[in-house]
């Protein structure tokens, strides 16, 4: 992903999560804040030490990162997403990144339209 898609500052994550609603299911809890201003999405991702090593924060990280690549002509823009991954993304594979990433964008309200 492109730096402009990207949220890195602790100041901007601060701002969604205080400013922006949220929505979660058993593995992702997703804050999301309008940007009206802004003409794309932008997302953050969180993954806490206690789902893994390097290796397998990483990994989880490259998989939500494609999920959203793959999808953004389908992701609502003018918004950012913070993304926390839960503890039993440690073990899906990419398939069930995904499947449960659309789930909680759907009960989000992030979609464009409805994507199976």
């Amino acid at each position: 992903m492109k730096k402009r898609y990207r949220i890195k500052k602790n100041k901007e994550f601060q701002e969604v999560f205080q400013r922006g609603t949220s929505m979660a299911n058993r593995q992702f809890v997703i804050y999301m804040l309008d940007r009206p201003e802004q003409p794309y999405f932008r997302i953050g991702l969180s993954v806490s030490k206690k789902l893994g090593k390097a290796v397998v924060r990483n990994r989880i990280k490259r998989y939500i990162r494609q999920v959203f690549l793959e999808m953004k002509d389908d992701i609502m823009p003018r918004k950012d997403y913070v993304i926390i991954a839960r503890l039993p993304v440690a073990e899906m594979t990419y398939f069930e990144v995904k499947k449960s990433l659309l789930h909680v964008l759907r009960k989000a309200g992030a979609l464009k339209r409805d994507i199976k």
